[in-house]
């Protein structure tokens, strides 16, 4: 008998990975479900392909357009359309759901799949940022099984003892019996981590997106290149893990070959390391609590011959400053934050705004906006909203502000 798979995001990177990894187990697992935004062509390739019974487009024009190539090709794929949609087949499909959706569009069919009791592979930060408490307490009272697939909280989980770090069934989390004294969260630091600051002004999207070692969409892209997705990872770790933000270090990493480490309280330190591929912690989430082929490079012991650590830069990367802040205050100030950032990613990505501005615009949101100290789904849904309409009025207005100003009368020669 194969699992059921959903998956939420199927034409992205973690989307085709996970379907590589799949592809490699018939034995193992079937495609019950998969979604995407408006990538008609790739997601008309994976149902001719994979045969789910489901997919969901948010595009209407592109669910049009899609059930039109699957009636041609006789196929027996139902198209639907639309968020509510995404969160039916989040509930309703499959044994196992893969959160791929980048952004705040990714919480309503983790939620969905969670109250289902799924066994639920997060790849997207955002939920867990926005409401990881509450998400990870919607798990233990539905017997949903949350299992990391960031390569950063995959290693996590893998240093840990896994029979009691599985979030589900009234587990708490890291507890003092595990011996836990710190998490080292690591990261490569980005395409520019030597970048002269001077020059953060003129970076174009090409280069924001063109990730040293890691291939990856162009949000998660720029999010490495400002730090932030290592910001939003520090919270998601909090929530996940069930630990403080003191028990957690972001060390840069540039060679990308130990994924995170954890140190125990009599002095061991275990590092999960492995090759740059997200096939990975894909294939280790899928068949936890087992092991099987991911299609992944041996990791060589050319590539381990020099292994660097350093710790951030905040004055580089204020990103990380503005997710601790985020983190102490608590309340929906994380949820703020992410909706501000991936307006401000969007907008350099657009060509509105300059690289160095994107957390710029972050923090004056954050400044901005109410801050409600009850996160429940309605509060947090609000703040998103108002924190989005704040968040392009900065946008709009940020030519007029007088420290843009100094900056543009820097940069001219």
């Amino acid at each position: 008998m194969t699992h059921g798979i959903t998956l939420l995001g199927s034409t992205g990177s973690i989307g085709v990975n996970t379907l590589d990894v799949i592809s490699r187990h018939p034995d193992k697992y079937h495609v019950c479900a998969l979604s995407a935004n408006k990538n008609v062509s790739t997601l008309f390739a994976q149902c001719q392909r994979f045969r789910p019974e489901q997919v969901v487009m948010m595009d209407a024009d592109s669910a049009g357009e899609l059930h039109t190539e699957i009636s041609k090709a006789g196929l027996d794929t139902e198209v639907h359309c639309g968020a509510q949609a995404l969160a039916d087949i989040a509930g309703e499909n499959g044994h196992t759901v893969v959160c791929g959706i980048v952004g705040a569009a990714g919480l309503m069919p983790t939620i969905a799949a969670v109250k289902a009791g799924k066994k639920v592979l997060i790849a997207n930060k955002e939920p867990l940022v926005m409401l990881g408490e509450y998400i990870v307490r919607l798990a233990r009272e539905n017997g949903a099984c949350l299992l990391p697939l960031d390569s950063e909280h995959n290693a996590i989980f893998q240093c840990l003892p896994q029979q009691l770090l599985a979030i589900r069934n009234g587990n708490a989390g890291i507890t003092p019996q595990h011996g836990v004294k710190r998490i080292l969260l690591t990261g490569s630091g980005g395409p520019f981590r030597q970048l002269p600051l001077e020059k953060f002004s003129s970076v174009t999207p090409a280069q924001a997106c063109a990730h040293p070692i890691w291939q990856m969409g162009r949000k998660i892209s720029v999010d490495s290149a400002t730090m932030m997705n290592k910001g939003l990872e520090l919270i998601e770790a909090c929530a996940l893990f069930g630990v403080p933000a003191d028990m957690i270090e972001i060390v840069v990493h540039p060679q990308s070959v130990i994924h995170s480490m954890v140190e125990f309280r009599d002095g061991s330190m275990l590092a999960q390391m492995g090759s740059a591929d997200m096939r990975i912690p894909i294939a280790n989430a899928l068949a936890w609590p087992n092991r099987m082929a991911s299609g992944a490079a041996s990791l060589g012991m050319q590539e381990m011959r020099r292994l660097d650590f350093a710790p951030p830069d905040y004055h580089r990367f204020p990103a990380l400053r503005l997710a601790r802040q985020a983190l102490h205050v608590g309340g929906t100030l994380p949820a703020v934050m992410n909706a501000a950032n991936e307006i401000a990613v969007e907008s350099f990505l657009s060509g509105r705004i300059t690289f160095d501005k994107i957390t710029r615009v972050v923090e004056l949101a954050m400044d901005r906006n109410r801050v409600w100290g009850s996160v429940a789904l309605d509060t947090v849904l609000a703040a998103d909203l108002a924190a989005r309409q704040v968040s392009r009025e900065v946008v709009a207005a940020l030519p007029d502000c007088a420290d843009f100003r100094q900056t543009r009368r820097q940069d001219q020669p």
